[in-house]
């Protein structure tokens, strides 16, 4: 094997490298970092882009083979490779320890069936910590994707109805930006561009991204579903509903359109990063966890 190493670009959004990589987690297949964790981190509005110049890639004939990306900013890595490059991971926990880590974090996320990591891990000198992530999976054909909507709310696509104020009324909203004291959305121009280089993109598909709308006309419910044949799996990202409108049914009908919709582009599985009971509800299953190492002190 002839594998190079080198770094990620510095330049944020959709380049030669962010196509390259995407390829290489459709490749992967499920793993705790999928390529729809790729694509809304590339061109998320809170990515730190001065980190991506940090990120490891290692490469083998022109292919990306493994690499150490972070979530948004540093401070927590994952360390990832194809099957026969598990070799690699020594290397790529030393490198992000050195490159990924913020001021005062760091922390490498693993799989807790990865055994071989896990021992690396170890005799780096990490230590588990209690905090881990969730996936959940949801098996289509084995669970029903029927729904029903409250009087007067429908549902549309992105590609129906684009509307970046709508879009990112919700998302504040449904993530509890006005509960938590941080004031109502405000919208401008930077956010309305921010928002457009999200969603007007190569590998976006607007008619996964599902929207409830409510009598007035507003979004009450947001889901983004990503699906990729190649990957071969769909992924639930993100979900988000006003708080007015909760356990009213409608963020189960966004979810679930927006399974529908995979299923007819023959999806078989979809996967959701999460514990929450909603999801348990409304037929998705534990899959999968991993831990967040740290260095011991």
């Amino acid at each position: 094997m002839n594998v190079q190493f080198r770094r990620y670009t510095d330049q944020a959004g959709i380049t030669e490298d962010y196509a390259k990589v995407r390829a290489f987690f459709c490749r992967l297949g499920y793993k705790e970092y999928t390529y729809a964790r790729w694509d809304w981190m590339t061109t998320h509005t809170y990515l730190d882009k001065s980190a991506i110049g940090c990120m490891g890639l290692w490469e083998e004939n022109d292919e990306v083979v493994g690499i150490t990306t972070i979530d948004g900013c540093l401070g927590q890595a994952f360390c990832m490779t194809l099957p026969t490059y598990e070799y690699l991971k020594k290397e790529m926990l030393i490198y992000s320890k050195h490159n990924l880590a913020s001021k005062d974090k760091f922390e490498v996320t693993i799989d807790d069936r990865d055994d071989y990591f896990q021992k690396i891990a170890v005799e780096l000198g990490f230590v588990a910590t209690p905090n881990k992530e969730f996936d959940a999976v949801f098996h289509i054909g084995q669970t029903s994707t029927e729904y029903s909507l409250p009087e007067g709310f429908s549902i549309v696509s992105l590609k129906d109805r684009l509307d970046f104020y709508q879009y990112g009324r919700v998302l504040w909203k449904g993530f509890n930006h006005e509960l938590d004291g941080e004031g109502e959305f405000v919208f401008n121009e930077e956010k309305r561009r921010a928002f457009e280089q999200e969603l007007v993109r190569p590998n976006v598909d607007l008619n996964l991204k599902i929207a409830v709308v409510d009598p007035n006309g507003d979004f009450a419910s947001y889901c983004g579903m990503w699906y990729d044949p190649k990957a071969g799996f769909a992924v639930v990202e993100p979900l988000a509903t006003d708080p007015k409108y909760r356990k009213m049914g409608i963020g189960k009908a966004a979810v679930l359109e927006g399974i529908q919709r995979c299923a007819k582009r023959n999806a078989k599985i979809v996967f959701v990063g999460s514990s929450q009971q909603f999801y348990y509800n409304i037929g998705f299953r534990p899959y999968s966890t991993a831990t967040q190492w740290k260095s011991k002190i």
